[in-house]
């Protein structure tokens, strides 16, 4: 099997982003200073060495913006201010000076779609029909018998419609009914936008993550969503439609213009990306880094399916064919809002080799690589009882899925202190005790850890123009065997992987030196363990 995908067409400029590889850092979960159980921003500066030893380029912050937190930060109430749980400005002035000094890059989430309804611009809204801001969200009238406007359904369950009895209206919301949907359509509400992110761009952050940027217009005609006729596991009203009206809207595109254009007035290369969720990502993606729009986006294809396989693996490259005119892509097997990926594909097999082998295939793809914080350590799923859930999706469908709660459990960063290092008080959501073994003071003194082989590979990928920017050529991917090669101006590396459960007959072809093995005692025996992973170069 071959299926080649040709290398990108390079665009001018100093591209710092086109196959980075940036670390997620959810703020909450990775470092308390000042005791209250909540990690902040003076944490996130503290343990920057930490992630500037693993050699990313950058790193993207989850929100720590003003918000009454029902949804942990994606519920904003104030695009410009620091919530004081996570610190000041100051402190976010502070944490992007050091991160700047070694040598990391910011990115920031800025969401789009929505606010909280706490916001003063909702406030504004709901008070009248007739104030300045009535139009700023996505108001509407009850049908004659007084049921919602439209059928569409809430990601979070129930309809996306609330009764708000000061305008005698029903507002939309995609998430929570706190979690009101703005009009993004409107100019107005686009300037006011685009000002926040003038605001941050000012203060020197290098870009932005665009959260659930599909989502951020709607129809306005509130045209019924049809059914889903496709087969699969519903566990969600969400889930029974089809979101052709509700979400993915043309209007869209011309404002990720403003936004492009916006950045690019600004000294440096910054950086946007897109999150793109539903069934239409794949399409989305590309239109959203068409020339003079996003950089790069990512969508769901591997934080939530459910096993690894070649076939699966194969897909993503094949959607990004290095056209000329094409936009970049970014790929991410674990973050905040999908379950850890060790947990989801090992199946029983040993988490550290699994882990390990995953880093070294995720290090390998063609694109932006995302790695979320606890990664590099292999953390698995943390299993967090119903009693400290507090995440409200994973409340609403226990215990039909493994919930985010358990993906944003506090970093472990001393084996042996109270709370693992992470805080001198009980944390906003428990420690599992597996993670004590795997905190990062254990690995960082254990040359066998997977802290270590996270940096290794890593800087192997800086080292490699043919992992950071080439071509990727798939060469076999069978029932387990996955083998791809990477080629840049001249130099050519073969990526082998045995994604199975058991060992593969398989000998490295001649003319080729190994580069990287893991799982793999002796590369050249004619088999290939199970989980194994290898990088060989030509001779």
């Amino acid at each position: 099997m071959t299926t080649p995908f040709p290398p990108p067409v390079p665009e001018p400029g100093p591209e710092w982003w086109r196959g980075a590889v940036m670390y997620q850092i959810y703020p909450r979960s990775f470092a308390d200073t000042n005791g209250d159980g909540i990690g902040d921003l003076p944490g996130i500066t503290a343990r920057l060495d930490h992630v500037a030893s693993l050699g990313v380029d950058g790193i993207w912050l989850s929100p720590f913006f003003t918000s009454p937190m029902k949804d942990f930060g994606y519920d904003v109430s104030d695009y410009v201010g620091v919530d004081p749980i996570f610190g000041t400005i100051d402190d976010f002035d502070r944490l992007i000076t050091r991160a700047h000094v070694l040598g990391l890059k910011v990115i920031i989430d800025q969401v789009y779609a929505h606010t909280s309804d706490e916001h003063a611009w909702f406030q504004e809204s709901r008070r009248s029909r007739t104030d300045p801001k009535a139009d700023w969200y996505v108001w509407a009238d009850a049908k004659p018998e007084g049921s919602p406007p439209s059928n569409w359904q809430s990601v979070f369950g129930g309809p996306a419609w609330t009764w708000d009895a000061r305008r005698g209206q029903y507002f939309m919301h995609n998430f929570l009914a706190s979690q009101p949907q703005l009009n993004t359509a409107l100019p107005e509400v686009q300037d006011a936008l685009l000002d926040a992110a003038r605001f941050w761009l000012d203060r020197g952050v290098d870009g932005f993550r665009c959260d659930a940027l599909n989502f951020a217009m709607h129809d306005p005609a509130l045209t019924d969503n049809p059914a889903d006729q496709r087969p699969g596991k519903r566990t969600r009203p969400f889930d029974f439609q089809r979101h052709d009206h509700n979400q993915s809207q043309p209007g869209i595109l011309d404002f990720v213009g403003r936004l492009r254009r916006l950045t690019d007035s600004y000294d440096g290369d910054r950086f946007l990306l897109a999150e793109v969720v539903g069934e239409k990502a794949n399409e989305e993606m590309k239109a959203y880094t068409a020339p003079g729009r996003m950089h790069s986006a990512y969508g769901f294809l591997y934080l939530y399916a459910d096993r690894l396989t070649p076939e699966l693996v194969v897909q993503g490259p094949a959607l990004w064919s290095g056209a000329p005119g094409e936009g970049w892509p970014s790929w991410s097997f674990s973050n905040h809002d999908a379950p850890r990926a060790v947990s989801r594909w090992a199946e029983g097999r040993d988490s550290k080799a699994y882990a390990e082998m995953a880093l070294l295939l995720l290090i390998c793809l063609r694109g932006d690589v995302f790695l979320y914080q606890g990664e590099e350590l292999g953390l698995p799923q943390a299993e967090v009882p119903f009693e400290r859930l507090v995440d409200p999706e994973a409340i609403a469908n226990w215990p039909e899925t493994l919930g985010r709660d358990g993906a944003r459990t506090p970093i472990p960063w001393k084996a042996t202190a109270d709370f693992a290092g992470f805080s001198t008080v009980e944390p906003w959501l428990p420690i599992d005790p597996r993670h004590r073994d795997l905190a990062a003071d254990a690995q960082d003194a254990d040359p066998a850890s997977t802290l270590h082989l996270a940096r290794r590979i890593i800087a192997l990928r800086r080292a490699h123009p043919a992992l950071r920017l080439g071509s990727m050529t798939v060469r076999e991917a069978t029932a387990d065997l996955l083998v791809f090669e990477r080629v840049f101006e001249g130099e050519t590396l073969l990526c082998v992987f045995n994604l199975g459960h058991a060992g593969l007959d398989w000998t490295a072809p001649s003319g080729w030196s190994v580069v990287e093995a893991v799982n793999a005692p002796d590369p050249n025996a004619g088999w290939l363990a199970p989980m194994a992973g290898l990088i060989l170069s030509r001779d």
